[in-house]
Order: C-alpha cells, then sequence, then structure tokens
C-alpha cells in the first residue's frame, strides 16, 4: 500500500553529476503541485484513499459538479484528479499542497503512465518472434506468425494467442526506480530508470511497494592498513657477576 505520492508530467531526459563526479541519466518530472480535494474513509467509502487534483486548466473545460466539486477543497479547477490508496489518513487534510520535495533523494518509487503507442504492429516486433526462413523455399511468408491452432479439434483458437495487433498506449507500471534530487522550488523530479510514456504525457509517481527508501551502495574505499605501534620497553638493570673467589695458598 502507498504511503506518499504526486502527479506530475513527463518532460525528457538529462544527465547530471554525482558526489564521485560520475554522470547519472535521469528523466526529468514536472512534479505537482497537487491539491489535496478529498480523503475517502473506510467508513463512509469502504477504503481509505487521498483525491489529488494536478494541472491549472480553464474553468468553462469543466462542468458544473466537477467545478463544485473542487471548489469544497477551496482548489482551483485542475484538469486531472487522481485518487491514491493509503495504509493512514492522519498525514493528510483536504486542502494540503503536496510538492516535489516529498521524495528525497535516494527513495525508491514507483512509476505509473501509458507506454508509448506503436500502432498496428506484427509477432515479430511485439512478441519477438524468431520468424520464418530468409529463403530455401519460403515464399513471402517471412514474418508471418505460421499456424494458430489444429483443425478440427478443437476447432477453434485458444484465448490469449499471441497474434499482431495493437501494441503499446497500455497503462504500464515501472517499479522500483531510484529518485536522485527533488526541487520543490522548480517543481522537479529527478529519477533514474525507465519511466513509460512519451515526452509530456501524465505520470503518477508513488512509494516502492517492494523496496524501501535506499539507494545503491557506494562503492567501498579501500582501508588503510592499521598502524602498528612500537613500544620500546626499557631494558631492565643486570646485576653485575660475582667476582670469582681467589683460593689463598700457603707456602
Amino acid at each position: 500500500m502507498a504511503v506518499k505520492g504526486i502527479l506530475g508530467r513527463k518532460v525528457g531526459m538529462t544527465q547530471v553529476w554525482d558526489a564521485d563526479h560520475r554522470v547519472i541519466p535521469v528523466t526529468v518530472i514536472q512534479a505537482g503541485p497537487c491539491r489535496v480535494v478529498q480523503l475517502k474513509t473506510p467508513e463512509r467509502d469502504g477504503y481509505a484513499a487521498v483525491q489529488l487534483a494536478f494541472g491549472a486548466t480553464k474553468p468553462s473545460r469543466l462542468n458544473k459538479p466537477e467545478l463544485g466539486h473542487l471548489k469544497k477543497a477551496d482548489a482551483e479547477p485542475a484538469r486531472t484528479l487522481a485518487e491514491l490508496r493509503v495504509d493512514d489518513l492522519s498525514a493528510y487534510q483536504v486542502g494540503q499542497l503536496i510538492a516535489a520535495d516529498v521524495f528525497a533523494a535516494g527513495e525508491r518509487v514507483d512509476v505509473t503512465g501509458i507506454s508509448k503507442g506503436k500502432g498496428f504492429a506484427g509477432v515479430m516486433k511485439r512478441h519477438n518472434f524468431k520468424g520464418q526462413g530468409a529463403s530455401h523455399g519460403n515464399h513471402k511468408a517471412h514474418r508471418v506468425p505460421g499456424a494458430i491452432g489444429a483443425c478440427a479439434t478443437p476447432s477453434r483458437v485458444f484465448k490469449g494467442m499471441r497474434m499482431p495487433g495493437q501494441m503499446g498506449a497500455q497503462k504500464v507500471t515501472t517499479l522500483n526506480l531510484e529518485v536522485v534530487e527533488g526541487d520543490a522550488e522548480r517543481g522537479l523530479l529527478l529519477i533514474k530508470g525507465s519511466v513509460p510514456g512519451p515526452a509530456g504525457s501524465l505520470v503518477f509517481v508513488r512509494n516502492a511497494v517492494k523496496g524501501g527508501p535506499s539507494s545503491f551502495p557506494a562503492p567501498r574505499a579501500e582501508e588503510p592498513e592499521p598502524e602498528v605501534e612500537i613500544v620500546e620497553q626499557p631494558e631492565e638493570a643486570s646485576e653485575p657477576a660475582p667476582e670469582p673467589e681467589v683460593e689463598e695458598v700457603a707456602s
């Protein structure tokens, strides 16, 4: 279940440098500001969620019910409304403003968007089919799918058969992307990883459901060898050797 999220618009790609002067490719997202316009409670609605409004628009482009709904939260006319399922509503209130700094550098997020539309595509592009032979008896059937089923039994084509058709333009969620930077002043969110959709498309950024707020571990530096201190112990004073006894011989 999500804890926090924000709506944004995909701007494009660029690159930044980290503290170790390593280049990082990032996707720039114009994130927020998003206004909380409604709180869905389990007692009234059966589930807990936060409704966010994003994207300014003209009042003439909205109908009266939509304008009245936004007016209750003292929100400006918005182009997009989206719900964020949460476990706890105590951190949100109607009229609250959510900016791009809701995510800190190093956090993991899931990004949802509409993928790029590819039009009507064949099986080689859509499903990575190998295709048929390029020569030796193949007559203008190099990219066709081939047989799609049996004959009298079962006398039908099974559902889910991979065939040509519309490719792309579907709702896609990319998991566990890394937030490189969140700039609230400019309303920008820099994310490392594959963000679905073309430039200018709407995306929904939420905290990752399969990963915590962790970043890629930095390479460990070589630890210097510990210095060994040599302590000189004082020499013990040695006792003088006893003188040999000389016996007197009587003459």
